[in-house]
């Protein structure tokens, strides 16, 4: 093992006096490396918790590929997704403090929210934001969220709500969301009576310790932060570019609770221990009533034929910002994070009072699944002796037809002067207006609210497509107008190109109405 990847870890990871050198495992280490290696990744961390004591601590790569900078076990990452279990705790916090209830009508915090259907809007309570329950669609109204920046708002996200119409009955099945971790985060800030980023900094990082970060800050005053990449095609092959960089002050997100803060490894591997091995301290911060309802059970999920047939899994549920599913007879609580250029897991067995964390700047979904099966294998089935590159095989494997993206490699501009039908102001409930307007001598696609959804309109056939100015924006739309007897267009539907794509561009619920002429 590199001496550089032996770290001293502080008392509150170890619960001890003094300093406890972490020790190094070989396993851990060739897992480690081979994911770091196979998926050229700019930088890679992981923390591994055996049987209540940290037992393995390794980060390695750059800030930013280039820079020089080298990440260690404080650099802060966007954990992502993972922030949702802060989320939950706040509102836990809450409950133990006697500021609200589980279940509490959303509106009795929040008179203001609408959903759809008004009688969910009166039978919503606060457990319901937290349990992908609600019958919205899948990612419905994430670009609302992202892609960065945008000027919608969260009272702006409570207002589009209304207008996001259900995929199936309230409280009947599982479908990931975000914004009413968003809602949630709302509802802890009127029952607190604080915004949301002072009180998860006052009721989950202050009191556990956690070197984590959220809202507005100065780059400056944590210069040890990673930075996200993406994958560009250059003369000597792919490489690691970084996309999105932090601006001298990082500014208070929208989308915070659902999934805005970042943390070092060390943070998370505190957070981790919190959970599974708690100090005296640590179950002072939340009554054991509370971190039974934290990982309850709450929402069943679908249990994915691979997750059968690698993890012999038979139980999948959401609890309170945690899945909870057993593998290989063995009970986990875990979740993922995943940004641009950002993707992170955390594992937790607790009945083997062990678990790991994982954070990599890069493209690393693939990696995250491979490395997130073979760490936890390590505890359920050591005896399979599966690798990275065993899982990666797999993963790379061509997707089953119909799965993937088109060809659209005939596309060619739609030059402006043949699209008269097509052009004018549009607008959509939540979305509000896009532009398809005429620029030069091409056809352009502007969206008025998130300045990143702005491109060159396409024609691929008969059908036409949006080429996004911005590369990080990694989901093309397709442009479907729908015409009124007469030919002349009225509707404009939107959907993915590539099916496959990230849910959070959830292009197909945006329904446009023409509303006027180009300006």
């Amino acid at each position: 093992m590199k001496a550089s990847s032996i770290f001293f870890v502080s008392v509150l990871l170890c619960a001890c006096s003094g300093e406890a050198l972490v020790r190094p495992d070989a396993a851990f280490d060739q897992a480690f490396e081979a994911a770091l290696s196979r998926y050229d990744l700019p930088g890679l961390a992981v923390g591994v918790i055996e049987d209540g004591e940290v037992a393995y601590v390794r980060a390695e790569g750059e800030l930013a590929a280039g820079s020089g900078e080298v990440m260690n076990e404080d650099t802060l990452f966007k954990i992502a997704s993972n922030s949702k279990a802060m989320t939950a705790s706040v509102l836990a916090r809450l409950v133990d403090a006697g500021k609200l209830e589980w279940n509490d009508p959303v509106v009795r915090h929040l008179p203001r929210f609408r959903m759809f259907d008004p009688w969910v809007t009166a039978n919503i309570e606060v457990q319901d934001l937290l349990v992908h329950n609600s019958g919205l669609p899948e990612g419905a109204g994430d670009l609302m969220l992202w892609p960065e920046p945008n000027s919608f708002t969260r009272a702006d996200i409570i207002a589009g709500l209304a207008y996001l119409k259900p995929a199936y009955g309230f409280r009947s099945g599982y479908a990931y969301d975000n914004l009413l971790y968003v809602v949630a985060g709302e509802v802890a800030a009127a029952a607190g009576g604080a915004p949301y980023e002072e009180l998860v900094r006052r009721e989950v990082f202050e009191p556990l310790g956690l070197d984590c970060r959220v809202g507005e800050w100065r780059r400056d005053d944590a210069p040890n932060v990673a930075q996200p990449h993406t994958r560009v095609e250059e003369a000597n092959g792919e490489t690691n570019v970084v996309v999105r960089a932090d601006d001298a002050v990082i500014p208070t997100i929208t989308s915070a609770a659902a999934g805005g803060i970042r943390c070092s490894l060390n943070a998370m591997l505190v957070w981790m221990q919190n959970w599974l091995d708690p100090t005296p301290e640590q179950l002072a911060w939340l009554s054991a009533e509370q971190r039974q309802a934290m990982w309850a059970p709450r929402t069943l999920m679908p249990v994915g034929e691979r997750r059968q047939e690698w993890n012999n899994t038979h139980f999948h549920a959401y609890a309170f910002g945690f899945r909870l599913a057993d593998v290989d007879g063995n009970w986990t609580v875990s979740h993922t994070g995943t940004l641009m250029g950002m993707y992170s897991v955390m594992t937790l067995l607790p009945d083997l009072k062990s678990g790991f964390v994982m954070m990599t700047n890069g493209q690393g979904g693939k990696a995250r699944t491979a490395l997130n099966e073979v760490l936890t294998k390590r505890f359920t089935a050591p005896e399979q002796a599966r690798t990275i590159d065993w899982y990666a095989a797999i993963l790379d494997e061509p997707a089953a037809p119909g799965g993937s993206a088109p060809d659209t490699s005939s596309r060619i501009p739609l030059p402006a002067g043949e699209a008269e039908l097509q052009t004018g102001i549009w607008r959509d409930p939540w979305f509000g207006e896009v532009a398809i307007c005429a620029r030069g001598d091409k056809l352009r696609f502007e969206a008025a609210r998130s300045p990143r959804l702005a491109g060159t309109v396409m024609q691929v056939g008969e059908r036409y497509l949006v080429d996004w100015d911005d590369d990080s924006v990694d989901a093309e739309a397709w442009l479907d107008f729908v015409g009124k007897n007469d030919g002349t267009p009225h509707l404009l539907t939107m959907a993915k190109v590539d099916p496959q794509a990230d849910f959070s561009f959830d292009y197909e619920d945006l329904a446009f109405a023409r509303e006027r002429d180009c300006e």
